[in-house]
């Protein structure tokens, strides 16, 4: 190594060190201190207020009280390109407390991503986040652990962060999986389990074009051990398959895409609004978004998992409305807006459930259709526009030479006829 580039080196350690410096301290103006305290969430339509367009949510009806959202605990495990955007997404809506857990680096190949930055380079993930996502939005609590929750030791420390982590030093509320290794998801399945809580898991294929999430709540529905992977199912390490010089590939759009699914139904769940997706999966290459609910398997090899379904089925003997259903519709109702919006109902002129495509049998001898003859009983009449592309049996009079002639010719002779034609 030439002198040269040890002082490359020290410059850039210097330059790391002024930005370090410069994230670490809060952001003054004109000398002032930055502001501490909890800023309340107004739903003043104001410039200067970075809540308004969130609380329109309430006024408009989508949720009862985005007020909520500050009560809750989220734990984001792997600040990655899932994660990091996650994180941010969490941090704009203004959740009350963000938990991260990492311990990989900031590295210049994670630029084709989004979130971090070039300067950030070299500084454990959830340090550089957390600089971030401060700056981002004060208001918003956030705690951090670079630490391997694979290993064992640190394995308990994750599992006690997510019984105590909470607000108010209870358990925490909800924990998204944005890890990229099936290590890792074991470990948060298994923590997660032995809890009774609720999770969501997520990931992105190694060509970068398809990606899903999981809803996983233990006991209802199928945990990450019920149905493993099939390089897992197959005993093959996953360790094995990565080769030097050969990384996956990687898209912020794809990402971006998993994220924000992510975390909108991570609110849906939060804040109860809409419907929450138990699988939903992403193809970029067709657009293409399956759904299923995977139910979970009585012969998981995962102890915990096996317990919560015998709770879970006790639990729907006992109170069969305990099990997670579709939060119900509620009817939008438009309060008096700046912007005016209203929500009228359609007219129906039905009452049945039965979907009514507007054939109704009336007595007329004015055919507005032309593919039905006059007559002088009931037929069918479409709406305006509508004909049959067919005309009824029972309405149209067969042609005379149309019909099947009696013939005393036998099948062999019939078929020399058909022979020569």
């Amino acid at each position: 190594m030439s002198l040269e580039d040890v002082e490359n080196i020290k410059k850039r350690i210097l330059n790391f060190k002024k930005t370090l410096i410069e994230l670490s301290e809060p952001s003054t103006l004109n000398g002032g201190t930055a502001e501490h305290t909890v800023r309340e969430m107004s739903a003043e339509v104001v410039d200067s207020n970075p809540y308004s367009r969130l609380m329109a949510l309430q006024r408009m009806g989508i949720v009862k009280n985005y007020e909520d959202i500050r009560k809750y605990t989220v734990v984001v495990v792997g600040v990655g390109g899932v994660g990091s955007v996650t994180a941010e997404m969490l941090t704009r809506c203004g959740i009350g407390k963000l938990i991260l857990f990492d311990y990989d680096k900031v590295e210049l190949a994670n630029m084709n991503r989004l979130f971090y930055q070039p300067a950030q380079a070299g500084l454990s993930k959830v340090t550089a986040a957390s600089m971030t996502l401060s700056r981002i939005n004060p208001d918003v609590k956030i705690q951090t652990y670079n630490t391997n929750i694979t290993l064992t030791t640190q394995f308990e420390e994750f599992l006690s962060v997510l019984k105590t982590g909470g607000i108010n030093g209870d358990r925490v509320d909800l924990v998204l999986s944005c890890v990229d290794n099936y290590e890792a998801r074991m470990a948060i399945n298994t923590a997660c389990n032995e809890l009774g809580l609720n999770w969501f898991e997520s990931g992105v294929s190694e060509n970068a074009v398809c990606g899903h999430i999981q809803y996983i709540v233990p006991g209802e529905s199928a945990c990450f051990a019920c149905a493993p992977p099939l390089v897992v199912a197959s005993d093959i390490d996953e360790k094995t398959l990565k080769k030097d010089g050969v990384c996956a590939a990687s898209l912020p759009t794809t990402m971006g895409v998993v994220a924000g699914l992510l975390v909108q139904n991570a609110l849906k769940k939060l804040l109860g609004f809409g419907k929450i997706t138990w699988y939903l999966g992403y193809n970029a290459l067709s657009d293409f978004f399956p759904t299923m609910m995977i139910k979970p398997n009585p012969n998981c090899n995962d102890n915990f998992c096996i317990k919560q379904q015998e709770e879970f089925k006790n639990k729907v003997k006992e109170d069969p409305d305990s099990t997670i259903q579709d939060l119900p519709e509620e009817q939008v109702i438009h309060e008096d807006n700046t912007w005016g919006i209203s929500l009228v109902e359609e007219e129906t002129t039905s009452n049945t459930s039965v979907v009514d495509f507007g054939i109704t049998p009336i007595k007329d001898n004015t055919n507005k259709n032309n593919s039905i003859t006059e007559s002088n009983e009931e037929y069918l009449s479409l709406n305006e526009g509508l004909e049959f592309a067919y005309q009824s049996a029972d309405q149209t009079a067969p042609h005379e030479e149309s019909l099947v002639k009696e013939t005393e010719l036998s099948v062999d002779e019939l078929r020399a006829q058909m022979a020569s034609l």
